[in-house]
């Protein structure tokens, strides 16, 4: 088994590559649960990328506080899409950690969850060397924890409260070579069984992103 990465760069290095995702999400206000799934394709930046020291400088940051960065691309489903709608983006997101070991700091992004303008989260790292992301907006707070089982599966858990309260779990793994050579599309991506929509449920909030990341 691979050894936990120590600091978030290494955390994120790790997450480099291709997933699949497998979400339940729980929406509290109508006490129902969704099944859904994504693809997800994440690459690293290095910090001297253009696209980091952009947004960088959009927060106001010092872009040589920048240690590195990802771009991550998702394409997804969930149970109570309408016909043709569909999961699809891509965002660009930069660490700037404020202490020695770079176990915490600022993430930098060029969309956020509630909105597609940039935003500024933080990221920290904790005994356990999970990696907790969280954002506040004027509107809700997003926290989102990840951890690895090992090299290649990612468990994922995240709430939002206030215009939109649920909560979410993930688990996601890697895509071996010959599979990641072809991208599914995300109306092929199977859902758990038994997570047929349900006439009667209330329709999800349109345009609702898949994650806090927005993957």
């Amino acid at each position: 088994m691979t050894a936990s990465p120590t600091d978030a760069l290494a955390f994120f290095r790790q997450s480099c590559g291709r997933w699949r995702s497998r979400r339940s999400s729980h929406h509290l206000l109508h006490r129902r649960a969704e099944a859904g799934s994504s693809f997800i394709e994440v690459v690293a930046l290095e910090p001297e990328d253009p696209r980091l020291i952009a947004i960088a400088t959009l927060h106001g940051q010092d872009p040589t506080g920048l240690v590195g960065g990802c771009q991550v691309r998702w394409s997804g489903s969930m149970a109570w899409d309408k016909a043709g709608e569909a999961h699809e983006g891509e965002s660009v997101f930069g660490l700037i950690p404020t202490d020695d070991r770079g176990r915490e700091g600022l993430l930098l992004r060029d969309r956020g969850y509630a909105e597609t303008a940039p935003v500024a989260g933080r990221f920290a790292m904790d005994t356990h060397d999970e990696l907790l992301l969280t954002t506040n907006y004027e509107t809700m707070n997003s926290v989102e924890r990840f951890s690895f089982l090992g090299p290649n599966v990612r468990l994922r858990s995240s709430t939002v409260e206030g215009l939109s309260n649920t909560a979410s779990f993930c688990i996601e793994t890697r895509l071996a070579e010959d599979e990641a050579g072809a991208e599914p599309l995300a109306s092929s991506i199977a859902t758990t069984p038994g997570s047929a929509p349900d006439p009667t449920a209330p329709p999800s909030p349109p345009n609702r992103p898949l994650s806090p990341l927005g993957w």
